[in-house]
C-alpha cells in the first residue's frame, strides 16, 4: 500500500505531527518523567507491534507515523505467533523488565495516540487482524462476537 491509497487527512496528519511532538506527546498523555522514558515506551510498544501485524497494515499504519517512529513499527520480521492483547502485554513486560500494570499503561498511552493518527478505517483494519483484546489497547470498546445459532432442539413426541 502507498502514501497515496491512505486518507489525505490521516497523511496530512502525519506530516505535521514530528517525532520530537509525538514523545512530547506521549509523555504528557503517559505522566513520564522524562524524554527518554517516553521514547522508550514508544520503541517498545511499536517494535512489539509491529511483530504481530500482517505487512500491510504494518506498512499502512507506518505511512501515517513519523518516520522515526514508522522506522520502529517496522523493525522486526512478524513473529508467527499471534498473542491475544493480554499475552501482548505480559509479552512486553517481559521484554521490558517492567511489571504487566506498566506495560499495560504504556500499551494504551502509545497506541490511543497512534489510533488518533490512523483513524477509525486504519484501526479497524489492524483489529481485524488481531486476536481479541487489542480493541481496549487501542482506546476502543472491545465488542464481542455473537456465538453461531444453535439449532433449536426438536420437539418431544408427546
Amino acid at each position: 500500500m502507498s502514501l497515496t491509497q491512505i486518507k489525505p487527512q490521516a497523511a496530512a496528519a502525519a506530516e505535521a505531527l514530528t517525532y520530537h511532538r509525538l514523545v512530547e506527546r506521549v509523555r504528557y498523555d503517559g505522566a513520564y518523567p522524562t524524554r527518554e522514558r517516553a521514547d522508550a515506551v514508544i520503541h517498545a510498544v511499536l517494535t512489539s507491534l509491529g511483530r504481530r501485524l500482517p505487512e500491510e497494515e504494518r506498512t499502512a499504519l507506518a505511512a501515517v507515523l513519523p518516520e522515526e517512529a514508522a522506522r520502529f513499527l517496522t523493525s522486526s520480521a512478524r513473529e508467527p505467533e499471534q498473542f491475544t492483547g493480554w499475552e501482548f502485554v505480559a509479552d512486553l513486560a517481559s521484554r521490558t523488565g517492567g511489571t504487566p500494570a506498566t506495560a499495560r499503561w504504556d500499551t494504551g498511552t502509545v497506541l490511543e495516540l497512534v489510533a488518533k493518527l490512523a483513524g477509525e478505517d486504519l484501526v479497524a483494519r489492524i483489529l481485524d487482524q488481531l486476536p481479541a483484546g487489542y480493541a481496549l489497547l487501542f482506546g476502543r470498546a472491545e465488542l464481542t462476537r455473537p456465538a453461531p445459532a444453535q439449532p433449536a432442539p426438536a420437539p418431544r413426541a408427546a
